[in-house]
């Protein structure tokens, strides 16, 4: 049974929601740039660490560069670029001890809705014990919503006929049981993402006979797990500095692909395609199973550290199936094409649900806010909605980067109220025609699922951001004020 609403806790100036790699962040950031803010931490899991506690799957790993992925102010220094997720975790929560936070960390606390009164310039939050059903209200000057896009508790698995029928084990990424011993096993893939091709060289190694079924490819890039550079530098200069410099050339790196792909997408996609013929046997089908049929980085890049995944291919202990599920069948799968593919385990490693701002009930004046209609501000706030900032991160490359400039951009925004005397800040939309389309415009399928529950983004900066690190660092280190915001003290008691 639910508790009735609980007694109010103390007020803080910022309340974060969410504790992994964004919400660490912006505690820390908070803690060193604005120490004179009082702040909390809510998170509905019972640990820290987002998606790098909740995924146990084998070989999970960064599919960024960690001197990227990693915090500007608390350097990576291993050795690998690409980094196993124990050893992202582990850096995070040694981050959030050295800086703090840890121990201020509220656990099993899920926010349920939150109002903005104008009158005293205050969020009344609605906090549920995820536990005990107990509830409490709290309030804050400013809600940072640091809660990911997607969900925690739950993947998306589509339906497929026969399942029930199936006596094997049927296992999501999201929900990998700790004691699934695959040695030995027939397991079948099913998707084509980041996700199946981080797991197959895992369960390779573990013993697994594996078979990726996806309905169409991904495009696949190969990348060294160290950065020969990197190892380098950080050998002659000092941590700050050597990754300073690091972080720079990747970012570099990263959006001249980037552009590149967008550019001219078929010579981006022959070089990827001969990247991966380099990879496999002499006559593998690389256009049957390798040739998607979008252009890159219409959605992200799969990367495969030190070409792993195709050492797994070559080794006969995995294939390849482009096919469609038909229906499950007692002992496997069988395909569109008629062909049946034996199982003792089916991993679905068919995507994420989409998660809008943490899927919090918000409103101002208890007028609801339709997220979905609202306009975003630099990339980290709303339309009409005042005092709110959320960090989402780049989806055409390293989440932390924009993250990291979203978090700077409200440390500011807080600092350059306090030191003007204003108790709100509101973006507002313009009066001119502003032409708008979904915030995020890749075509992954979760995106596509809930692409209608998305806020809007414009077709001109501030309210729309380039995707490209060096152009919006520009726009968000801007001054602060401008005819898009609006400030004033707050009317009412507090």
């Amino acid at each position: 049974m639910v508790a009735a609403e609980g007694e109010p806790r103390s007020h803080v100036d910022v309340l974060i929601v969410g504790a992994g790699l964004s919400g660490i962040g912006a505690a820390c950031t908070l803690q060193t740039h604005a120490p004179d803010r009082t702040w909390a931490v809510v998170e509905a899991r019972g640990a820290s660490g987002g998606t790098w506690d909740r995924f146990r799957f084998p070989g999970i790993r960064s599919d960024s560069d960690m001197y990227t992925l990693g915090y500007r102010f608390r350097p990576w220094v291993q050795g690998k670029s690409i980094a196993a997720g124990s050893d992202i975790l582990s850096y995070l929560r040694e981050t959030a001890a050295a800086y703090g936070v840890a121990d201020r960390i509220e656990y099993h606390w899920r926010v349920l809705r939150a109002d903005f009164n104008r009158a005293s310039a205050r969020w009344t939050v609605t906090v549920e014990h995820t536990e005990t059903g107990r509830r409490q209200v709290r309030t804050c000057g400013f809600l940072y919503l640091c809660t990911g896009y997607f969900r925690y508790d739950h993947g998306y698995t589509p339906s497929w006929p026969g399942r029930e029928d199936f006596t094997g084990c049927v296992v999501h990424p999201q929900d990998w049981p700790a004691d699934l011993d695959v040695d030995g096993r027939e397991v079948v893939v099913i998707g084509s993402g980041s996700t199946a091709v981080t797991l197959i060289p895992a369960l390779v190694a573990a013993g697994a006979h594996v078979v990726m079924l996806q309905r169409s490819p991904s495009w696949v890039m190969v990348l060294p797990t160290r950065d020969p550079l990197g190892s380098l530098l950080l050998r002659i200069l000092s941590p700050e500095r050597a990754s300073g410099v690091i972080r720079w050339k990747n970012m570099r790196v990263a959006t001249a692909l980037y552009q590149l792909c967008q550019r001219f997408p078929r010579t981006s996609g022959r070089l990827l395609r001969h990247g991966v013929r380099r990879r496999l046997p002499k006559g593998f089908d690389v256009d049957r199973h390798f040739r998607p049929t979008y252009d890159p980085w219409d959605q992200r890049l799969c990367l495969v550290p030190d070409g792993d995944f195709f050492a797994a291919i070559s080794s006969g202990r995995a294939e390849i199936a482009t096919d469609h599920v038909e229906s499950f069948a007692s002992d496997g799968l069988r395909l569109r094409s008629g062909r049946r593919l034996k199982a003792d385990i089916v991993v679905t490693a068919t995507g994420l649900e989409l998660l809008t701002l943490g899927d919090i009930a918000l409103s101002v004046d208890r007028d609801p806010v339709d997220v979905s209609e609202r306009v975003v501000y630099k990339g980290t706030m709303l339309d009409g909605v005042p005092n709110l900032g959320f960090a989402i991160g780049y989806t055409n490359g390293t989440w932390a980067l924009k993250v990291e400039l979203a978090t700077d951009y409200v440390t500011r925004l807080l600092n350059f109220m306090r030191d003007r005397g204003y108790d709100e800040v509101m973006p507002l939309r313009p009066i001119q025609a502003l032409r708008t389309t979904p915030y995020i415009e890749m075509s992954s399928g979760y995106f596509e699922r809930g692409r209608s529950r998305l806020p809007r983004q414009g077709d001109r900066p501030p309210w729309r951001i380039h995707q490209q690190y060096p152009k919006d660092a520009r726009l968000l280190r801007g001054p602060i004020a401008g005819p898009e915001l609006a400030f004033r003290v707050r009317s009412g008691p507090s």
